[in-house]
């Protein structure tokens, strides 16, 4: 990688969009695996045809995009069929990360990822930085964004990273259980101290 990048994890729930953009709000580009996620199934991409033809054709939607809600709700109740979603998209979406990081003009790069440590994208960081928070706030926050039931969280929380796991992988760590100024200030520290990091460690 020729940028400094600054690869942020955390569980869902956490704060890590929270947190993206404030990055983004210092001039800092952001690399979102969500959105690369999203553009290698878009409506005549190959990999959406062979999801469809793994888990049939109810799992578009009517315009022909992926339900991501229904096959979300699927592979996290089945740990054979995550993993051959995961074989399907993660060499995928690692090419759009990496063309989108080298493209990137400022300073540092940050790389948004929740599969950033299981991926084993943090061989390509200088810094990793968890986005951590209380379990029952991951819960409450998901909750309310995504419509999902209680123990619909708990199993996507249960399939990711033990957050003791994420914290052992952490450089920097910012933790995200007051209010969004809490987080901002966290954020503004950390972008101070990645601007010096970037120029004094470039390698």
């Amino acid at each position: 990688m020729k940028n400094w990048l600054v690869g942020l994890t955390g569980g869902i729930g956490s704060g890590k969009t929270a947190a993206a953009d404030r990055f983004i709000a210092h001039g800092i580009t952001t690399v979102d695996a969500d959105l690369a996620s999203r553009a290698v199934v878009a409506p005549g991409e190959e990999a959406l045809s062979l999801i469809a033809e793994q888990f049939g054709d109810d799992i578009l939607l009517a315009d022909g995009n992926l339900d991501r809600a229904k096959l979300r709700h699927i592979v996290f109740a089945d740990e054979s069929k995550r993993r051959w979603l995961q074989s399907l998209l993660h060499p995928l979406i690692s090419n759009y990360l990496r063309q989108h990081i080298e493209q990137a003009t400022s300073e540092y790069v940050i790389l948004v990822n929740p599969l950033l440590i299981e991926s084993r994208q943090t061989s390509w960081c200088n810094r990793v930085l968890v986005i951590d928070a209380p379990e029952s706030q991951q819960v409450t926050r998901t909750m309310a964004r995504d419509n999902n039931t209680a123990a619909q969280v708990e199993n996507i929380m249960q399939a990711q990273l033990p957050r003791d796991v994420r914290l052992q992988a952490a450089d920097d760590v910012i933790t995200n259980d007051k209010d969004l100024a809490h987080l901002h200030a966290q954020v503004d520290e950390l972008h101070r101290r990645y601007k010096e990091l970037c120029r004094t460690q470039p390698e």
